[in-house]
Formats: structure tokens, sequence, C-alpha cells
């Protein structure tokens, strides 16, 4: 079983702390389609004929597409690739491109999941991240999405923004769980040097909030939705029974993907390749049939680590007796003894031959992790 990912890059206006790869041309959509579709030929054979269980659109904001173009797409993966019946094909949306008519149409194109990105019900920062929607908007679009059908819905929420409380915070979260979603999304806000949110900063135009504030709030994340039923399956992650994303834990468990559009990364197994991040040379190398990629043979030190990162992330952990599988007694012998030290300060775990992160070790789950590598 393999997945695919589909990046769109497009945006009708740009957030202040987003760094993803995206563009505000959004005369240039249809040439893009079909550039997907070409390169969705061109690269038919990257997964060795596996079938596909999961198709991603993401972004940028892949609603900016009209539905005949994000059928076309779907047409082509189709008609290139096998598709699992029960395939979970998920497409990210603003809350304010959510109408009746799209609704309808995303579900004769057999969408059958739908992540919305909120990142939070407050206006005013709503406002001040340049996000176009408002509160009221992302509660009806919502509302609407349950309403045509969908069963299986995820919003993103956002906590640590400047000058935001930890009863800004509760809000936010109380509203998600009123709306009985079935995934949650949550991050830390973060400064990416190049965006705008960074400069604000960078000028002292801004304040991040204070290192334990945050942290309060994410206990307070993780504990309220725990209460509320949902299963804390990954660091930001949270789902209902069943309802894991995935997509996402494909990522996490060594799952093979292609990546198509600008910008996007494909994993086959032994290297990782990505696309031009570059609208136009993009659909230039496309149309002559040269799509330019960037690959990357993976050694066996960077499998190992990429291995350790990805599976701590999850609540299930990293099983120790694979490692030693299928890497080898060296690198088993390099694991237990980098984290000794955390297990014996119960940062790190081992539950049924799986070490996993405790709590406490989620916090600073990215220097515990560093520490693992080779």
């Amino acid at each position: 079983m393999s997945c695919i990912y589909i990046h769109i890059p497009f945006c009708k206006t740009r957030c202040i702390y987003c760094d993803f790869f995206s563009t505000t041309q959004l005369e240039l959509r249809d040439q893009y389609v079909n550039a997907v579709c070409k390169e969705i030929e061109l690269t038919d054979k990257y997964l060795d004929g596996d079938t596909i269980h999961s198709i991603y659109f993401g972004g940028g904001t892949p609603s900016q597409l009209t539905p005949s173009q994000t059928g076309r797409i779907l047409d082509t993966i189709q008609a290139h690739h096998p598709i699992a019946q029960n395939c979970e094909t998920t497409i990210e949306i603003n809350p304010d491109d959510v109408t009746e008519s799209y609704v309808a149409a995303l579900r004769s194109l057999h969408v059958n999941r739908v992540s919305l990105g909120i990142q939070t019900f407050h206006n005013d920062i709503l406002r001040f991240i340049h996000r176009r929607h408002t509160s009221q908007q992302a509660i009806d679009a919502v509302r609407q999405l349950q309403g045509n059908g969908f069963s299986n819905i995820s919003i993103d929420l956002m906590f640590g923004f400047p000058g935001e409380t930890l009863e800004d915070w509760l809000h936010d979260i109380e509203q998600a769980l009123k709306m009985n979603v079935q995934h949650i999304s949550a991050y830390s806000l973060m400064y990416e040097e190049g965006t705008k949110l960074y400069d604000l900063l960078t000028h002292q135009q801004i304040q991040e909030i204070d290192e334990e504030l945050s942290r309060t709030m994410y206990q307070t994340l993780t504990e309220r939705l725990k209460d509320a039923g949902y299963e804390h399956y990954e660091i930001s992650n949270f789902a209902q029974p069943n309802y894991y994303s995935r997509h996402n834990s494909s990522y996490w468990n060594n799952t093979h993907y292609l990546g198509l559009g600008a910008g996007a990364h494909s994993y086959n197994g032994t290297s990782r390749q990505n696309n031009i991040s570059n609208l136009k040379e993009y659909i230039d190398d496309i149309h002559l049939g040269e799509p330019r990629v960037e690959i990357e043979t993976l050694s066996n030190d960077q499998k190992y680590n990429e291995t350790v990162m990805t599976r701590l992330r999850t609540s299930k952990g990293l099983n120790t007796d694979s490692i030693k599988m299928n890497f080898g007694n060296d690198f088993y012998h390099h694991l237990m003894t980098t984290a000794t030290p955390y297990l014996n300060i119960g940062l790190l775990k081992i539950t049924d031959g799986n070490l996993s992160l405790t709590p406490k070790g989620i916090y600073i789950s990215n220097d515990i992790i560093a520490s693992l590598f080779v």
C-alpha cells in the first residue's frame, strides 16, 4: 500500500506565519492542473504498481481549485494507479470556500475526508494572521459539511499567538469539541524565517508568549481532548477512535508515497526526491516531459534516524526489536544506550517492547529525539 500527495500552491492571500511554497497567481491554475496530470503520467512507475490507500490534496489552498480541476487530477490518478476500494481521499479547505454547491461537488468526486484550516475562533487573531474567514464562517462550514454527509472531518488549530491567554485557548478547545469533529490537529505557532510573522518579531512589534504558558496550553489541550474521548496518537494529532489520519500515519510508518506538484516530495524506501519549488519552471519542465527533481539516496544512518524521528512522534512509539532486525545490533545498542538516561528520569518509557515519549518527554521531544540519532 502506498499513498499520493498533491501540492496545490494557490492562495487568495498569504497568512503571515506560512512558510510553505505558495502563490497568489490564481490565473495559472488551469496550466498547473494540466502539468500535474502530465506529471502523473510521467511518474506512474514510481510506486511499482502499489495500490493507493490514501490521496491527499494539500497546500496552499486546494479549495482554490474548481471541482472540475480537482476531478481531472483524481481521474488521472485513477487511470494510472490501482486505487483501494476504501481509499481515504482528503482535501484541505478554507472555511470561506465552503458552499452548498462546492460541498456537493466534493461528494460527487468521492472525496471522503476534509481538513478544515480554522486555526482559531477568535476574530481578532484571525485578522492578525490574515486568515480570510471569520469564527462564524468556520462553525458554519463544519455544520454544512456534516449536513451534507461528511463524517470524517479534521480541523487545524493553533495556539501561542502573541497576547493569547490560556482562557482564549480554552475557548478554542471548547468550541472545537462542541462541533464533534472526528480529528483535531493542533500546533504551536512557529516563527519561521522569511515570513511576515518573523519580521514582526525581529522588529519587536510583537512578542512571543512565555514558554511556560505555551507548555500549559499544550497540556490543557491534551488533557481536555483525552477527557472528551479523543486519542492522542501523534504529538500534534488527536482523533476519535478509528479516525486516525491514514495519510499522515503513512509518513510516520515508513509507507512509500508519491508527491505531485511544485515543491512536492516523494519517498520510495531507498531515496527521497523533491520537485522544484518554482511554479513557472515546474510547469515548463513538465510540458517538456522533463520534470526537475533533486534525489537523495538515503544511507543506513539516515534511514535509522528517520525511523527514530517518525516513530517517536507517535503514541505507539518505536519497537526496539525492529531496530535490531532492520538495522543490526550496533544500532540497537546505540539506541538503548542513548535512551537510558531519559528512561531513568521518566522522559521515555518502554511498554511491550515499544520505546515512547512520556507526557513530560513530549515537551522536549525534539531534543530527546535528536540525541538518539547516530
